[in-house]
């Protein structure tokens, strides 16, 4: 069976990825759809508007075949390691995954890869001159986009690089070429509104920002929805299950208030911005007056965004580093459509990485497949152990807990459609 990968964090799952999902089938004429979608913390470093089952069961009720879990290290980081990540699982499924497609602003692959490979000729001057753009008050994106222009690249090179879905469609293209990988990339353009817009596009498609949005101003979103995620989504809501910013702030203050050396250990957490974000926790009253007292001309908001998670899930840099070198060592399986069982059966001994579907069994599972004291072994259950760890805090954020055991990863079956 031939298939598609997507990369996707379905927050939620709308019109526009609707679109995406049957252009994606159409331009690569596969037979089944695998989605690679983050868990409970997102790529800009927010919590997930609802938890991660929901989230696939709308996808599976709009079409999606089958939906893994792309592991936080990769999942809440920035698009070279988002998109390391999830190349990465993709990869793991071997020689039936024969195809990615990407949503972009370009909707030109020669385009995107005219700038992939301009960049990467000189990524090593541009870095540095971004660097001393930084030192001189710039901020990242504006130092970026000069450094850019000052290296000679083609005006339409920075402007692929002004628009986010490029800049992570480049670097999937990245990825698939470092990692040899065999599957063929493909591009839909992006269709609707824009990534940061808050009013609808064309043709019905708001963004996940500006739905999201209209969600919180109490405002109606069903029209920008395919009808057969309304009743997974909106029950999610209706109960509650939510994260709730009141309390990420005082799960946030409760780390941040044990000092700047507290929280110097974790990732992000450099160039003295633990004395900032230590400072910060003392005065701020809200999530968003917390990012803005900390960010500066070296950090953006998504980085200190990131950053904030990282400290909430105590995530160390040093563990980090080696997990991103390591990569991802095993699939979670979050649900599937009978045709996306019938492709598992069909590839699963093509798998290059343990599939965890019961985990009541997945120490063993980890331990038979990579030894019983050996270093793999070890950092398989350390990945393990932040994937339990943050679905244990996305409980405790969401503004109505219904009681139970918070580590859900163990009691919540995936998702399985007919």
């Amino acid at each position: 069976m031939r298939a598609v990968g997507l990369i996707t964090e379905y927050n939620p799952f709308h019109r526009g990825h609707e679109h995406h999902l049957r252009e994606s089938l159409r331009l690569t004429g596969a037979q089944v759809s695998v989605a690679v979608m983050s868990g409970h913390f997102l790529q800009r470093g927010e919590p997930a508007l609802v938890d991660k089952w929901v989230r696939a069961e709308t996808a599976l009720r709009a079409g999606v075949d089958l939906v893994v879990e792309l592991p936080f290290p990769w999942a809440c980081n920035s698009a070279p390691h988002f998109a390391r990540g999830a190349v990465a699982v993709l990869n793991s499924f071997g020689k039936s995954m024969q195809a990615l497609c990407f949503g972009s602003e370009s909707g030109n692959l020669v385009q995107l890869r005219q700038a992939e490979a301009a960049l990467e000729r000189d990524r090593q001057g541009l870095e540095k001159d971004i660097r001393r753009r930084l030192g001189q008050g710039e901020n990242y994106p504006r130092a970026r986009a000069a450094s850019v222009r000052q290296a000679g690249l083609q005006e339409d090179v920075a402007e692929v690089l002004s628009h986010p879905n490029n800049i992570l469609g480049i670097e999937y293209l990245r990825a698939l070429k470092e990692s040899a990988s065999t599957a063929q990339a493909y591009t839909v353009p992006r269709i609707g509104g824009g990534f940061h817009d808050l009013q609808p596009g064309t043709h019905d498609i708001a963004s996940a920002t500006a739905i999201r949005h209209r969600l919180r101003q109490g405002r109606d979103v069903a029209s920008f929805l395919p009808q057969a995620t309304h009743t997974p989504l909106f029950a999610a809501l209706a109960r509650g299950a939510t994260p709730d910013r009141e309390r990420l702030l005082t799960l946030l203050l409760g780390r941040l208030l044990e000092g700047a050396q507290a929280v110097k250990p974790f990732y992000l957490v450099e160039g003295g911005i633990e004395n900032r974000l230590a400072a910060a926790a003392e005065v701020c009253s809200d999530c968003d007056e917390l990012v803005s007292a900390v960010k500066s001309r070296h950090f953006t908001r998504t980085r200190v965004t990131r950053m904030l998670s990282h400290v909430l899930l105590g995530v160390e840099r040093q563990w980090m580093e080696e997990s991103l070198a390591t990569g991802p060592l095993f699939i979670t399986l979050l649900g599937a459509s009978a045709r996306g069982r019938r492709y598992l059966a069909h590839c699963r001994k093509d798998l290059q990485l343990p599939l965890i579907q019961n985990f009541s069994r997945v120490h063993a599972q980890l331990k038979r497949r990579y030894g019983r004291e050996t270093f793999l072994s070890g950092a398989a259950l350390q990945q393990l152990d932040l994937q339990l760890l943050a679905t244990r805090y996305y409980t405790l954020l969401q503004e109505k807990w219904p009681a139970g055991p918070r580590g859900r990863d163990y009691f919540q079956p995936p998702c399985m459609l007919p």
